[in-house]
């Protein structure tokens, strides 16, 4: 499959340029969701074919078929421990590094990963780096159990934080509810600009229900921005802070 259109030929150019830029023989990957993170896979694939040596650790059902339907050799933590990488991708990424995540409604998954991984690369095409994150309204994964008392505790969470007034969707799908690879709802935040990342990072999941949300503060380590010509840059964020002591530990 080759890339149609400028968005994807962005997207692939990210997901190629990770390849020669950071994957080796034996090492063991983390591979991410979204579309952008699937044009990795798949180059990936292309890699394993010509004799690369690698397994992988799936964010999603979706990459996990992806994978197997690509030759991509699969695993889990369980079996290998920490992984060296984790490649996945962004639905908005700031210039220090910070990310939205949870689009495609992998965000709990997305985030065990790249916790086990020595060091995570965020891939994205160029339209979406952000100056600053909101845009894209704010995945928060809850769980089913009267998600209605959480969804109002998320609210006066942010109203306390500065965002009053927040609308605050759950998300739907074919009619009904979305439920995620792990059986949970997904409520948007539709914040439009995020004033300070870190602090909302750090208190959304304190709320009983909330079992992760799509901020990825401080996580990624390097960013692959690809565009529409084939070209890509990569910047070095690895010095901003996050709001979880784990990520830095990992």
């Amino acid at each position: 499959m080759q890339p149609s259109n400028e968005q994807d030929r962005a997207k692939w150019a990210a997901g190629t340029a990770v390849i020669d830029a950071y994957i080796r023989d034996g090492m063991k990957l983390g591979l991410g969701s979204g579309t952008t993170s699937h044009w990795f896979v798949r180059a990936l694939g292309e890699a394993v074919a010509n004799g690369l040596d690698v397994v992988g650790v799936p964010t999603s059902t979706s990459t996990r078929d992806l994978a197997l339907e690509v030759g991509v050799p699969l695993t889990t933590l369980a079996e290998v421990g920490k992984l060296d990488l984790t490649v996945d991708g962004a639905d908005e990424i700031d210039p220090a590094g910070h990310m939205i995540k949870g689009g495609g409604a992998c965000l709990l998954w997305e985030r065990i990963i790249a916790d086990n991984s020595a060091k995570m690369v965020c891939v994205v095409d160029e339209g979406k780096a952000v100056d600053q994150l909101g845009k894209f309204p704010l995945p928060i994964e809850v769980v089913q159990f009267e998600w209605q008392a959480t969804e109002r505790a998320i609210g006066e969470l942010l109203d306390s934080l500065g965002h009053p007034g927040v609308k605050l969707t759950r998300r739907e799908k074919d009619g009904g509810p979305l439920v995620t690879d792990s059986g949970n709802f997904i409520i948007d935040a539709h914040l439009e600009a995020i004033k300070d990342p870190i602090a909302l990072d750090s208190q959304l999941n304190w709320i009983p229900g909330v079992v992760e949300n799509g901020l990825f503060t401080g996580i990624a380590a390097e960013v692959v921005i690809g565009r529409g010509d084939g070209s890509h840059d990569i910047r070095d964020v690895s010095a901003t802070p996050s709001a979880r002591p784990s990520t830095r530990g990992r």
